[in-house]
């Protein structure tokens, strides 16, 4: 009997190792049979092949979900790849309730984004090559929030890295493009580098890459010091976790390693969607709360976490206060939203910042790809200054645009209002140093989301259609005037639209308040802001009453009712804004960091060549060494040949010179 009970468990492991590699390799078969063989299979089907791809991973990755919920966890291995020094470097799968979690967000997205490419994408002369790379995307995330070892884990990291240089800078006949797909690697490589340090130092101390192994000796690890500068001692694990978060300020565009995203936005509507809601700029939030069990152990890690999410969360906001470009503005309130995420990893909040990263990937999305649909209509104009009244225009547009606009800002039964005020929350309980300036930035942030979110929908969506290009024709007395995207374009909206509705109301009580994370995050009791929180919460629908009473609601309001004022109501009052020059051109020149790094760190590279090169090259080793030698050999010589006389008499002079001197050194000698 036992036999055959063990015979089924061995079974059911491989069923369900099986059911792990077709989740996570679907899309890249879909990917290779798209990217190779597009040609031969058409524009229509590419786009089935990629789409059935997502869609056999999304299924699979709910079944995966609902088989967790039922206790059925798996951490293993898949493959071996090397063995070194005693050290297994292997591909393994850790399915959890975080993974599988983080599994369906992806997946789910990643479908809404490929469906809405057939509509959005369908007269680009690069349509299959586009639909590979979001398959390859897909496939990237899904072996990264898989990974149960920090091998597979920089794998992952690295592959999202490099398709989303290949999608940023998918035009690239256009300058910009390049420039800004440049731009997200070589800013990601900084942040990589210290990653890669990290996981060294793991490596190091820990002697395995295995997540299990690792988090076993936590405690162990962080008793221990390294000394970096005149020995100084560090704790080793604070080193490690720093480190570790440098990654995540690259992936995740913190301050000051943001520059990269906004820029990003040259990328087709799409890909935006796909890189701010649900893949890369999500993982580094997801690696933080993965390695719980490490960053627990080092209070001023979490509070460096907590400081530089704070400054992302709110200083990035405002500078969406001053763009102009839609999609600029959804960007800087990527950057905003990650900031609050970020906090709430600070503040060991682990469970609601996973909570935001869900409901934020749902109506952020929506927000991208309805912003897509506005350029559709408008004929790819992106510019808001040149919109206004779309609403009448293109009202399932307008519908899901202030869906996603209320759910960003935090409206109450909405689900960012769950999960981003349960941050707000969690850090006013928190004892971390830092939790002051973190609460006056989140709170502060409320107001700056609701201005440039509802600056963004008035410009957009009311008033008077402003349809003046660049030129000055009026396009509304053109062909070109704005209409509804087809149904391929809206349909996925409305599907992100609903979810963006009730998925923070259905999930805050499991994720927030229930065991859905036991076991899988770990949180020290001095930091469980979370559970001090819950003793307040009484359900989802008590919430979203008491919502209506609170700070930051009053506050969102007021941005809301400040936008309408200034930008629909009495635009007039935009002209009196120029007391404000400054601060504005310091939001325009995004508190000059572009320029600086352009100057230090580009400048100072292109200076370090040139002296390098005039300097080390030319003078030091070509003209002194190389150059240097040959001339000082020929001097030499010239000096030498003044000796050959050709006298036999001179030759036997110094012959009798030298011999003297020998003798007279060797007698002096003894």
């Amino acid at each position: 009997m036992s036999t055959m009970l063990a015979d089924l468990g061995v079974k059911d492991t491989m069923t369900n190792m099986n059911m792990y590699l077709l989740a996570a390799l679907a899309p890249l078969i879909g990917s290779m049979l798209t990217g190779f063989f597009g040609r031969k299979i058409g524009r229509s089907g590419s786009h089935v092949v990629a789409i059935i791809g997502v869609l056999v991973s999304l299924i699979l990755s709910i079944k995966i979900f609902i088989d967790v919920l039922n206790g059925n966890s798996f951490n293993g291995s898949v493959y071996t790849w090397a063995v070194v020094g005693g050290v297994s470097f292997e591909v393994g799968f850790l399915i959890d309730r975080l993974s599988s979690l983080m599994m369906i967000v992806v997946t789910s997205v990643s479908l809404m984004v490929h469906v809405y490419t057939i509509g959005y994408m369908k007269d680009d002369p690069g349509y299959q090559r586009f639909f590979s790379y979001i398959s390859l995307f897909t496939f990237a995330m899904l072996m990264l929030v898989m990974s149960n070892n920090f091998l597979q884990l920089f794998f992952g990291w690295e592959a999202v890295g490099l398709v989303s240089y290949l999608l940023i800078g998918f035009w690239y006949k256009k300058d910009s493009a390049i420039y800004a797909n440049l731009k997200a690697f070589l800013v990601n490589r900084v942040g990589d580098f210290g990653f890669l340090l990290g996981i060294a130092l793991v490596l190091h101390f820990a002697g395995t890459l295995d997540y299990a192994a690792v988090f076993d000796q936590s405690e162990d690890l962080s008793v221990r010091q390294i000394e970096l500068f005149g020995g100084v001692g560090w704790s080793l694990i604070t080193v490690i976790c720093i480190c570790l978060f440098i990654g995540a300020m690259g992936k995740s565009a913190q301050f000051p390693l943001h520059v990269w995203l906004p820029d990003s936005m040259e990328g087709p509507t799409p890909i935006s969607a796909l890189i701010h809601a649900a893949t890369m700029v999500t993982a580094g939030i997801f690696m933080v709360a993965r390695m719980s069990p490490l960053f627990e152990y080092s209070e001023m890690a979490l509070s460096f976490v907590l400081i530089i999410g704070s400054i992302t969360a709110l200083f990035m906001g405002l500078l969406g206060l001053v763009q102009n470009d839609i999609k600029r503005v959804v960007a800087y309130s990527t950057l905003s939203q990650l900031g609050y995420m970020t906090v709430a990893l600070g503040v060991s909040a682990y469970s609601a910042a996973m909570f935001h990263l869900m409901t934020h990937a749902f109506f952020k999305a929506l927000l991208f790809l309805a912003a897509g649909s506005v350029i559709i209509g408008m004929h790819h104009q992106q510019d808001m200054r040149f919109m206004g009244g779309l609403r009448r225009k293109m009202p399932i547009t307008w519908m899901v645009s202030l869906i996603g606009s209320l759910a960003l800002i935090g409206f109450p039964f909405l689900s960012g209002f769950y999960s981003k005020d349960s941050i707000i929350e969690t850090v006013q309980l928190s004892s971390i140093p830092g939790a002051g300036f973190a609460y006056f930035a989140v709170l502060l942030g409320v107001f700056v989301t609701a201005l440039y979110s509802f600056r963004m929908y008035f410009l957009v969506f009311e008033g008077n259609y402003r349809g003046n290009n660049q030129s000055g024709q009026d396009v509304s007395e053109s062909h070109h005037d704005p209409h509804e995207s087809p149904p391929v374009v809206w349909i996925p909206l409305v599907v992100l639209a609903i979810l963006s509705v009730f998925s923070g109301a259905i999930s805050i009580q499991p994720i927030l308040f229930g065991d859905y994370f036991k076991d899988v995050i770990f949180v020290l009791g001095s930091h469980d802001v979370v559970a001090q929180f819950g003793e307040h919460f009484h359900g989802w629908l008590a919430m979203g009453m008491h919502g209506f009473q609170t700070l930051p609601f009053w506050l969102a309001m007021a941005g809301v009712l400040t936008a309408w004022f200034v930008f629909y109501y009495s635009p007039k009052t935009r002209n009196k804004l120029s007391v404000f020059a400054p601060l504005i051109r310091l939001f325009e020149q995004k508190y000059f960091l572009d320029k600086f790094n352009e100057w230090f760190f580009a400048l100072g590279a292109r200076s370090l060549g040139d002296l390098l090169w005039k300097v080390g090259d030319q003078k030091i080793i070509d003209g002194f060494l190389v150059n240097g030698s040959a001339k000082l050999v020929a001097k030499m010589g010239t000096r030498l040949r003044r000796i050959q006389t050709g006298f036999i008499s001179h030759y036997a002079f110094i012959m009798i010179l030298g011999a003297f001197t020998l003798v007279t050194i060797w007698l002096f000698g003894k």
